[in-house]
């Protein structure tokens, strides 16, 4: 039996599962697993404050953004055919003297101002920000780390182009956040037809072959999605599904689109389906025939993958393996999948099992953060409130930008992906450039070190921190410190 009173293991419970501590919590974690289970709410993750609402508003603005992009492109081939094209440099430009800035030297040009990022852009860095905010303000962070694993399950990417890159944010808040404490049912069906993952799977593209446009068009499926969701989603590649299966789930979901800027079936850039697109009867997939009309049978498919053995199975170890080991304890792996079952996917029960259980709690602090969880506990620890820049710059050289992973896979969940000789030298840069950033508005790093780290801090760890050359090389010592660095 764990001894639930030792510091050391409440400490090290509250770091696996949360977003690691702010200064002050680290003294504090007598009731840690209440702490955690009390982020569990009906409501799922809170919500980050953003501009924009929903993807339908995104969408009507992003098509207008793309129309007015297409207009002045137009406009410039026009003009360089009629021979007017750019004007150079000191012809017909007039550049006026700039005055310069409050305390610069007379003499002194003022750097010109940036121009405002493209509407796609400026959408993603406000969700970017916004998305770690809310991560900084999280109490315990349990909620916020689902959000991530659920939001890397179910990954899109903004390398797709300007549509997910203004949608990511918006497929978070709205598919994912919303659900992570619900039926894993809801949240699979609230994914798979959002207009983001639609449109980074292609399903937009997918013409039922004897649905009327198919017949007309002869174009045919695109088995993007229906690969996907069976074989990352739910049941996983081993999970018992043949490549006819993947087809007739392809035909299932035919019709699943985006409205597009002519909003003739909703608003733009919204889900809808379409019933010119969509293969009709009946489809056989796992075994079942599926016959219902329209949208009902692809919500009646996703129904039974998210009910499937192979899927709580699935599911169960892929949860075990974030938050508890590359190879975690297959007796946890069992009862998660266990809890899936007998409960059909109530993750608000999946969640509490994690939290509560013994083998996930005493297991040894082996997993290596990512970096995106690595930069989000030092921000809570150095108590900094990050722009853009200071988030995206160390997870782009880190290998981890926000939503962005090279395949539909996700980013990788296992030590060997991060731990490689140029991924530790980049986190021991990011540390060093954190470290000068922060001591300023940290009085003492070895007082900082009792605070987020507490009983876990080991006596080498401790020295290294107090025998430091500086206050910049002692906080990075703290941040590259194997406690910090794993959970």
């Amino acid at each position: 039996m764990a001894d639930w009173s030792d510091p050391r293991l409440r400490t090290q419970v509250l770091q696996r599962f949360g977003l690691g501590p702010k200064p002050g919590q680290g003294g504090t974690v007598a009731d840690v697993r209440e702490r955690l289970l009390a982020e569990i709410s009906s409501d799922g993750a809170p919500q980050p404050r953003v501009g924009f609402s929903g993807a339908a508003p995104i969408g009507r603005a992003l098509y207008a953004f793309e129309d007015e992009e297409r207009a002045a492109r137009e406009a410039k081939r026009v003009a360089v055919q009629q021979g007017g094209g750019q004007p150079a440099m000191g012809q017909g430009v007039q550049v006026a003297a700039a005055s310069p800035m409050p305390g610069q030297p007379q003499g002194s040009i003022a750097a010109p101002a940036q121009p405002a990022p493209p509407f796609p852009q400026a959408v993603y860095r406000e969700e970017v920000v916004s998305r770690v905010q809310g991560a900084l303000e999280a109490e315990a962070g349990f909620a916020e780390r689902l959000v991530q694993f659920w939001s890397n399950h179910f990954c899109v990417s903004v390398a797709k182009g300007n549509f997910v890159r203004a949608m990511a944010g918006a497929f978070e808040r709205e598919a994912i956040r919303p659900n992570i404490f619900g039926r894993f049912e809801d949240l699979l069906i609230a994914v798979e037809s959002h207009p983001a993952m639609l449109n980074f799977l292609d399903n937009q593209l997918s013409i039922g072959p004897d649905s009327r446009a198919g017949k007309r068009r002869g174009r045919g499926l695109n088995e993007n999605l229906a690969r996907e969701i069976m074989e990352l989603h739910t049941l996983g590649v081993s999970g018992g599904y043949t490549q006819a299966d993947v087809t007739s789930l392809a035909r299932i979901i035919t019709g699943w689109t985006v409205v597009g800027r002519d909003a003739r079936l909703g608003f733009p850039g919204s889900f809808a389906f379409n019933p010119g697109l969509h293969d009709p009867g009946g489809q056989r997939l796992l075994g079942k025939v599926y016959r219902q009309e329209g949208k009902e049978k692809g919500m009646a498919a996703l129904a039974d993958l998210a009910r499937h053995p192979s899927t709580a199975s699935f599911i169960a170890r892929k949860l075990a393996r974030h938050f508890v080991a590359d190879d975690p304890p297959q007796a946890l792996v069992a009862e998660l999948a266990r809890v899936f079952r007998d409960t059909g996917g109530d993750l608000a029960a999946l969640s509490r099992a994690l939290v509560t259980s013994e083998l996930a709690g005493v297991a040894p602090a082996t997993k290596l953060r990512t970096p995106q969880e690595f930069l989000v506990a030092a921000f809570r620890a150095l108590g900094r409130k990050p722009d853009y820049g200071q988030v995206a710059g160390p997870l782009g050289v880190m290998g981890q930008p926000l939503w962005q992973p090279s395949g539909p896979d996700g980013y990788p969940d296992t030590n060997a992906a991060w731990a490689t000789p140029e991924g530790i030298k980049t986190r021991i840069d990011v540390a060093a450039q954190l470290g000068r950033q922060a001591a300023g508005s940290v009085a003492d790093p070895r007082a900082l070190v009792e605070e987020v780290l507490g009983p876990l801090a080991s006596p080498q760890t401790r020295q290294a921190v107090a025998r430091a050359e500086s206050k910049p090389q002692a906080l990075a010592l703290l941040l590259m410190s194997p406690e910090f660095q794993r959970r």
